[in-house]
């Protein structure tokens, strides 16, 4: 049996953002529980050099989405524009993620597999075959926000646990 690009990427991401959009209802609720401003949540950092939890998750998205949104055009450039400013809002960017990988066409999807593509961002630009970007760079950057973006949440106190992040197993039927 061959495995597929779509098969390698798509279901991950689906499993991770759907779980990310849980346990954001548990952040959510913490805050509330604890009195932390919707505010002070979305600015919390792990390290004052890295992104803000907001931007965190919303790089969820632009790694999933909008990888593959910048795979077909031939070329993927980082959002800038601002993140999100509340849970409401990053819960309906991924599910604007989630209804994107949803609607994706495996079969379409394939035809990425040795697709050349561009990356820029300022001065650089970088020439990929799409499936080693979604492979090599996309996916690494999508699992590294994610866990960062949890990371945010534990290290404020907020009681998501690993079974929270794994979300949805594909366990045998």
């Amino acid at each position: 049996m061959s495995f597929s690009l779509h098969a390698a990427t798509v279901p991950s991401y689906l499993q991770i953002l759907r779980g990310t959009a849980n346990w954001l209802d548990k952040a959510e609720s913490f805050g509330a529980e604890s009195g932390r401003s919707e505010s002070e949540m979305m600015d919390a950092r792990l390290a004052p050099d890295m992104f803000p939890f907001n931007r965190q998750v919303r790089a969820t998205a632009m790694h999933s989405q909008g990888a593959i949104e910048g795979c077909f055009k031939g070329q993927f450039s980082p959002d800038l524009s601002p993140p999100p400013d509340s849970f409401a809002g990053l819960k309906e960017r991924l599910g604007e993620a989630i209804g994107y990988l949803e609607q994706l066409d495996p079969a379409e999807f394939e035809t990425l597999i040795g697709k050349p593509m561009r990356f820029v961002f300022g001065s650089a630009d970088v020439p990929w075959a799409a499936d080693q970007f979604l492979l090599s760079f996309s996916m690494p950057n999508f699992y590294f926000h994610t866990t960062t973006a949890y990371a945010i949440m534990r290290a404020m106190g907020c009681e998501v646990g690993k079974m929270d992040y794994l979300a949805g197993m594909r366990t045998a039927k």
